[in-house]
């Protein structure tokens, strides 16, 4: 069984959320490729997490979708090393980064409005493209 996944001092993978599978690798490993599962595949029941607050848990789960099984699951894949328990050490690496993303609060945008100057300059910028393009048109054409 893995050891469960400190983040911080109150939020942990508990080791019955984890599920560790090694598989062959595509990666560096010359013969030894076709030989040895070194590549690690993580899945994590996120439900799971312990000490995370209601938002912590939208953003986690929001910030794992993509990377989410049929079952519900969070999937990491480490294929870094030849080793198997560096690729391990890697994809618990990935699932800790993850949810201290998850732990940190987004800034909230202010909205700004373009300064004078940004201005000045877009309107330069669409004048001096707009005489490239027309001197790029036919002579005569238009006139008509």
């Amino acid at each position: 069984m893995p050891e469960p996944i400190r983040i911080g001092e109150r939020v942990v993978v508990p080791a019955s959320a984890l599920a560790v599978k090694a598989v062959r690798s595509s990666g560096p490993g010359g013969q030894n490729v076709n030989k040895v599962a070194s590549k690690i595949e993580l899945r994590v029941d996120l439900t799971r997490v312990e000490g995370l607050g209601d938002a912590q848990r939208e953003r986690l789960f929001t910030l794992a979708e993509p990377r989410r099984d049929a079952a519900g699951l969070f999937v990491v894949t480490s294929q870094k090393t030849r080793d198997q328990a560096r690729n391990l050490a890697d994809a618990r690496d990935k699932v800790r980064a993850l949810v201290a993303k998850a732990m940190a609060v987004p800034r909230r945008r202010r909205a700004t409005r373009p300064t004078a100057a940004s201005r000045a300059d877009r309107r330069r910028l669409k004048t001096v493209i707009s005489r490239r393009k027309r001197a790029r048109a036919r002579v005569g054409a238009g006139d008509e």
